[in-house]
C-alpha cells in the first residue's frame, strides 16, 4: 500500500492551481457556447441537417470516448507533458475552427479539440491531487476547480451572447487562442512535472475497447433525444455494453490495467462517481433548458438569458468557502448528501418560480441550486481522486471525467425527452392553422416560435412552462434520492485516506 507525504502548498502551487482552473473554465465555457452560433455558422457554412448535427457532437464523441486512454496515459509519460501537449494542440485546432472555409472542415476541428480537451480535463485534476498532498488544501483546490468546471459551463452563454452581438461566429473558438498561449507559458513555469513511477506497459486493446464503450453509448444517448428510440440507439447501446463488459474482463485478467476496475468495489469510491453523475445529470439538463425558457418565453436575447443565469455561477463559487466547513461537521458523506438536497430544494423552487412573471424569484431559487451542485461536485471529485494513490490519479480523474460527460449527455436526453412529452401534452393549438403548422408547434417551443403568433404562440409558452416546471420537480425528486443514497453509502470520514483496492 502506497505511503503519501503530506506537506502544506504554497504561493507556487496556489499560482498552479489558478493556471489549471482557467483550463477547465475555458474548455467548460467551450462545450456549451457553440449552441449560440449555430444560427451564424448555418448562414455562413450552410451544412447540412447531418453535418450541423455532427458539428454539435463530434466535440463531445472525441471527448469522453478518450479520457480514460489520456488520463491513463498522462500517468505513464507526464501529467505536465500531456497537459501542455494538449494545450497547444486545443490552440491549433480553435483556430482551424475559427476559419474553417466549410462544414467538413469545421467538424474535422470540433474532433480535434475533443482529442485535445480529453488530455486537458484528466490532466488538470490528476495534477491537483499530486501538488496538493494536504487532504483539508486539496479540498479547498478541488472546490476552486469544480467552480471553475460548473462556472464556466453556465458561463458560456453569457461569453457567446457577448462575442455574437460584436463579431462573427468564428469568435467563439477564436478566444480561446490567447488563452491558450498564456496557459502554455505559465503552466510551463508554475506547473511541475508528475507521473505513475511503476505505470507498466500501456495496453492499446483496452484503450480501444474504452473508446468503444463510451462512444456508443453517448451516440445512442444523443440519438435517442433527436430521433427518439429506434434500432439505432438500440443498437448503439448494445454495442457500447458489450465493448464495455470485454473492457472489464480484461482490466481484471491483466497485470497492469488500464484502470483498476476493482476500485468501483470501494464505497467511497463507488458512491462518489455515481453522485457525481447525478448531479451534473440535473445541472446540464437545467442549464440546457432553462436557457430555451429565459429566451423563448421570457423573450431575453443570448446575452440577456446568460446575464440571469449569474445566480448559479455565483452561488457556484460560493461553495468553495463552504466545503471545508462541511466535512468537518458531518463528515464527506453527508456533506454531499446535504448539498443534493439543497440543490432539490432549489430545484423545487424553480418548478414554482417558472410561473411566476417576476424574474427576482428565479434568481432565489437558482441560489440553492448553484451551491448544493457547487458542493455536491466539489466533495465527489474528492472522494474519487483521493480513492486512489496520487500515482493512479490520472486514470481515476478520468473516470470522474467520463461521468461528468455521460451526466451532461443523460441529462439533456432524459430530462430533454421529459420536457417534450410534457410540453406536446400540454399544449393546445387553435383549430384552423393546417396539418404543417400543427405538427411544427408540436415538434418544439422553437418551431413553435416560428409558425405561431399572439395567442397561439401565448398557448406553447405555456405549455413550455408547465413542462419545465413537471421537469424541474421530477430532478428534484431524483436529486433528493441521490442526497440519501450519498448520505448512507459514501462513508463519512472527516479526512482523506488513500485507498488502494487491490489489496
Amino acid at each position: 500500500m502506497e505511503v503519501e507525504t503530506t506537506r502544506r502548498a504554497g504561493a507556487r502551487e496556489w499560482a498552479a492551481l489558478a493556471v489549471l482552473t482557467l483550463a477547465v473554465v475555458l474548455l467548460a465555457v467551450d462545450g456549451t457556447v457553440l449552441s449560440l452560433a449555430v444560427p451564424a455558422l448555418t448562414r455562413a457554412l450552410d451544412p447540412s441537417a447531418t453535418e450541423l448535427l455532427w458539428i454539435g457532437d463530434s466535440y463531445s464523441f472525441a471527448l469522453a470516448g478518450l479520457l480514460v486512454t489520456m488520463g491513463t496515459l498522462a500517468d505513464r509519460i507526464g501529467r505536465k507533458k500531456l497537459l501542455l501537449i494538449g494545450t497547444a494542440g486545443f490552440g491549433l485546432a480553435s483556430m482551424l475552427a475559427a476559419f474553417a472555409p466549410g462544414a467538413g472542415w469545421l467538424v474535422a476541428a470540433r474532433v480535434l479539440l475533443g482529442v485535445a480537451g480529453a488530455t486537458l480535463m484528466p490532466s488538470t485534476l490528476s495534477i491537483i491531487r499530486n501538488v496538493f498532498t494536504d487532504a483539508r488544501q486539496r479540498t479547498t483546490a478541488i472546490a476552486v476547480w469544480s467552480a471553475g468546471a460548473s462556472g464556466g459551463a453556465a458561463l458560456g452563454p453569457l461569453v457567446g451572447g457577448a462575442l455574437l452581438e460584436h463579431f462573427w461566429w468564428g469568435s467563439v473558438f477564436l478566444i480561446n487562442v490567447p488563452v491558450m498561449a498564456v496557459l502554455l507559458v505559465t503552466g510551463l513555469v508554475l506547473i511541475p512535472e508528475s507521473r505513475d513511477p511503476r505505470p507498466g506497459r500501456f495496453d492499446p486493446l483496452s484503450s480501444l475497447l474504452s473508446l468503444a464503450t463510451v462512444v456508443p453509448v453517448v451516440f445512442a444517448v444523443k440519438h435517442l433525444v433527436s430521433d427518439g428510440a429506434d434500432l439505432v440507439a438500440l443498437g448503439s447501446a448494445v454495442v457500447g455494453v458489450l465493448a464495455g463488459r470485454s473492457f472489464v474482463r480484461r482490466q481484471r485478467r491483466l497485470p497492469v490495467p488500464l484502470f483498476d476496475v476493482g476500485l468501483f468495489r470501494v464505497p467511497a469510491f463507488a458512491g462518489a462517481v455515481a453522485a457525481n453523475l447525478l448531479a451534473i445529470f440535473a445541472f446540464s439538463g437545467l442549464l440546457f433548458f432553462f436557457s430555451q425558457y429565459l429566451q423563448l418565453v421570457r423573450g431575453y436575447g443570448p446575452l440577456g438569458a446568460g446575464l440571469r443565469e449569474l445566480p448559479i455561477t455565483l452561488a457556484t463559487f460560493v461553495s468553495i468557502a463552504l466545503v471545508g466547513v462541511l466535512v468537518t461537521r458531518l463528515g464527506r458523506g453527508r456533506a454531499i448528501g446535504a448539498g443534493m438536497a439543497l440543490a432539490a430544494v432549489g430545484l423545487a423552487a424553480l418548478a414554482v418560480a417558472e410561473a411566476s412573471p417576476h424574474y427576482g424569484w428565479l434568481a432565489l431559487s437558482l441560489l440553492p441550486v448553484g451551491l448544493g451542485i457547487g458542493v455536491a461536485m466539489t466533495l465527489t471529485v474528492d472522494a474519487v481522486v483521493s480513492a486512489v494513490p496520487p500515482a493512479k490519479a490520472g486514470a481515476a480523474s478520468a473516470v470522474s471525467e467520463t461521468a461528468y460527460e455521460l451526466g451532461v449527455a443523460l441529462g439533456i436526453a432524459v430530462l430533454g425527452s421529459l420536457i417534450t412529452v410534457f410540453y406536446r401534452s400540454g399544449l393546445v393549438v387553435p383549430d384552423g392553422l393546417g396539418p404543417e403548422v400543427t405538427a411544427a408547434a408540436r415538434e418544439s417551443l422553437a418551431s413553435a416560435s416560428a409558425v405561431l403568433t399572439g395567442d397561439g404562440f401565448a398557448a406553447a409558452a405555456h405549455a413550455f412552462t408547465g413542462a419545465m416546471q413537471w421537469t424541474s420537480g421530477i430532478a428534484a425528486v431524483l436529486l433528493l434520492l441521490a442526497a440519501v443514497v450519498a448520505w448512507r453509502i459514501i462513508p463519512s470520514t472527516r479526512d482523506v485516506r488513500v485507498v488502494d483496492a487491490r489489496r
